[in-house]
């Protein structure tokens, strides 16, 4: 197989805003949002880009990204600068107006001076609020194969769903000949009526075209600068525009991608995790998923009094440092650093780190975000109504737990 690694420039986008996951995101960006216990969502599509051989990435960065700089810096510094890797992160510059990015294209726009000034071939765009695992170093292969301009990432969706996404029409060559973007009815895929081709908001540009592309784009008064709404529907006509064909680097029967921009979807893709075989997995060796880990003792479980108070956690992904005092956890995620005390039961829930359950409380269906204290004998996801008095609580009930404001930002 070929490799493409040291032609290739990587632009991850980690700059939204993410208000669909308010209040998770009221204090941070949305790709630094904890994921799985010990990880940032971000993790992920950077596990993908190192485990794909590129080892030259821009973070692209905006709103609230104090914890996503720090993360990527203590977590992600692990790349050769005399080999000429980097992960470097890249905020709103205001080199081409006075504006931070108005959208996906925008943004790549304002740093085609960064871009410009890497020795590349290609560039590959990548989102970093998507939960998958992906080679791209295969999708670039077909790319060069394919003599493409632009390749997009594209796999199978649900029709319920997919007018969140660029719905593509496809001919047999893979080459796009039609494009919607979150269309109200989307077409169904001619292999299956229930599904539909979207797009991952993945793409691959030969880098001298991209920037083309884009100064004619910013020059559009009435573009809004966003790949799929404006960049890439003028491109089908005339230009050779390419749909690659999501391969799962997840090993499991169905293809496995999350784009977890609300509440809901945030909360079922942490909930697939612990399944007793979970659809998305993460102790395969094959591909590992780094991040950044501080110094924690190892979890622990303690009272053994069958019948009156009992340390457990079944169906659960515990972190390190995390202490399980008497209470009994279910089917759940426990970050670092979390203390369930006596005679207390949390069920079906996300604790971020260094929460503390008081004892006698009970616990469902609830995400409690870091650094809280939840008093002895709360109940949270009982009683929907008086939560919403306390709590932000979603349509599906949902009930999410953040600190008051503050000032300044605690430790992680």
């Amino acid at each position: 197989m070929l490799h493409y690694t040291q032609d290739t420039l990587v632009c991850l986008l980690a700059g939204g805003a993410g208000e669909r996951l308010y209040p998770l995101t009221r204090d941070r960006a949305k790709p630094a949002v904890p994921f799985g216990g010990i990880y940032r969502i971000i993790d992920l599509t950077l596990s993908n880009c190192v485990n794909s051989g590129l080892r030259r990435i821009f973070v692209l960065t905006q709103y609230k990204a104090l914890s996503l700089n720090r993360h990527i810096r203590e977590g992600w510094s692990i790349l050769a600068t005399e080999l000429s890797e980097f992960i470097q992160i890249l905020p709103p510059m205001m080199r081409v107006g006075e504006y931070w990015y108005r959208a996906t294209a925008d943004a790549i726009y304002q740093n085609l001076y960064s871009i410009g000034s890497e020795p590349a071939k290609y560039v590959l765009i990548l989102s970093g609020d998507h939960v998958y695992k992906m080679d791209y170093q295969l999708m670039i292969n077909q790319h060069v194969a394919a003599d493409a301009e632009v390749t997009i990432g594209a796999i199978e969706f649900d029709r319920s769903e997919a007018s969140r996404f660029g719905v593509l029409e496809l001919d047999s060559d893979s080459r796009i000949v039609h494009w919607e973007e979150k269309p109200a009815d989307p077409k169904p895929s001619p292999h299956n009526p229930d599904k539909s081709y979207v797009s991952m908001g993945i793409y691959c540009f030969n880098h001298d075209f991209l920037i083309d592309v884009l100064m004619k784009d910013a020059e559009d008064s009435g573009s809004t600068h966003d790949f799929g709404r404006d960049v890439i529907p003028k491109l089908i006509e005339s230009h050779r525009v390419f749909a690659y064909n999501f391969i799962d680097e997840n090993r499991k029967e169905a293809k496995y991608w999350r784009d977890i921009g609300t509440i809901e979807a945030y909360y079922e893709a942490n909930m697939d995790l612990v399944s007793v075989s979970p659809v998305f997995n993460l102790y395969d060796s094959h591909w590992p998923i780094r991040t950044y880990q501080r110094q924690y003792p190892p979890a622990k479980f303690v009272f053994a009094e069958e019948g009156r108070r009992m340390g457990i956690a079944v169906d659960s992904i515990v972190s390190m440092g995390s202490i399980i005092s008497g209470g009994r956890v279910t089917h759940s995620i426990v970050s670092p650093d979390v203390r369930v005390n006596s005679y207390t039961e949390v069920e079906n829930s996300i604790l971020m780190s260094h929460v503390e359950i008081g004892r006698y409380s009970r616990i469902r269906r609830a995400i409690i975000d870091r650094h809280i204290h939840i008093p002895e004998r709360s109940e949270v996801g009982f009683d929907l109504k008086e939560d919403r008095k306390k709590y932000h609580v979603t349509e599906t009930g949902i009930v999410v737990v953040v600190p008051e404001q503050r000032l300044f930002e605690e430790p992680e």
